[in-house]
């Protein structure tokens, strides 16, 4: 590690505040107004501590609309000394400030889940309405299916099912399908769906994206369609999927490029506009899977619609195991 680089990382950690900042990151990425509602301070103060620790390699910030989100920086000189201070400070979690940082932090992640669950509730009915946004459903859906190519699938697991629209779009691809959503509206609505197409094999579940009760290994496709920009951290729940990946397995994401459509957060609970393809390839990356294909579906000239569609495949290794899982180890 060079000298310079240390010195800098050692004093941005010499400040309460920003150890706490730190702390708090190593539990996701977080926006600026959320960060200030939790350590309690002013936004000017915040950003300047968050500037700093920048400044020192220590997080990253990402802009996003109206909103940044900072990060963990995930690599450079001073990740070493950030993981040895995020040891240290999981060593003292009892501390007050601490536990009264994830407290706070546990409130606004009930209420931003809250907050997407009352959204599913009361646009379950408009699912379909509101993918009008980008290119037509069927280009979209054509596109997935050769993505995957002509490769068939033992199981098939479906996080954030919606409608259940990717089980019946895949149902000839896997032998056995299961669907997963958090909002028992959605599986109210996916039932109905799939009994009037006939799709009895299929199995719906309620679950959590970032807390899936599923086992380890038990899926060889893992579709994630039009579900990260929901989330509080897509990151997390790119982890968790792969988690439930078979080894040789595959994990299909489709959701929006960048965009700047802020009506969408404000009025549809979309936490993240879009994700860029270096976004995308990072959390990959992190969660142990090789490289990915990017497609694009961009508007039409002189359409109405506004947002671009990436399509996302990636291979999960055969001798794969999760970063920081022991080899062999167990869910």
């Amino acid at each position: 590690m060079e000298l310079a680089a240390l010195s800098r990382a050692a004093q941005a950690l010499a400040d309460e505040t920003r150890l706490r900042l730190l702390a708090l990151l190593a539990e996701g990425e977080r926006p600026v107004k959320e960060l200030v509602e939790v350590v309690g301070q002013s936004q000017p103060r915040i950003s300047r501590h968050l500037k700093i620790l920048t400044e020192a390699g220590l997080i990253c910030r990402t802009p996003e609309g109206a909103h940044v989100y900072y990060r963990l920086a995930g690599e450079g000189a001073a990740t070493a000394l950030s993981r040895a201070a995020l040891s240290l400070l999981a060593e003292s979690a009892e501390e007050p400030s601490l536990r009264r940082d994830r407290d706070r932090l546990a409130l606004i992640r009930a209420r931003n889940q809250a907050a997407a669950e009352r959204y599913f509730a009361e646009h379950a009915a408009e699912w379909h309405r509101l993918r009008s946004l980008h290119v037509p459903e069927g280009e979209v859906e054509k596109a997935i299916r050769a993505a995957l190519g002509k490769k068939r699938f033992r199981a098939l697991l479906d996080i954030g099912t919606g409608t259940g629209r990717m089980l019946e779009l895949l149902a000839d691809r896997a032998e056995r399908l299961t669907g997963l959503d958090s909002s028992p509206q959605m599986l109210s609505l996916a039932r109905a769906h799939l009994e009037r197409t006939g799709l009895s094999r299929a199995q719906l579940r309620s679950g959590d994206a970032l807390a899936l009760p599923l086992p380890r290994g038990a899926f060889d496709l893992v579709v994630l369609h039009q579900v990260l920009h929901f989330l509080d951290d897509p990151a997390a729940a790119i982890a968790e999927a792969v988690r439930v990946l078979a080894p040789g397995g595959t994990l299909l994401i489709v959701d929006f490029a960048p965009h700047h459509a802020e009506f969408l957060r404000e009025e549809h609970a979309h936490r993240r506009l879009g994700f860029s393809d270096r976004q995308l390839q990072a959390w990959l990356s992190d969660a142990g899977l090789a490289a990915p294909h990017l497609q694009h579906l961009a508007p039409h000239a002189g359409g109405t619609e506004e947002l671009t569609v990436t399509i996302c495949t990636s291979l999960k290794a055969h001798c794969a195991h999760e970063p920081g899982t022991a080899a062999g180890g167990t869910a």
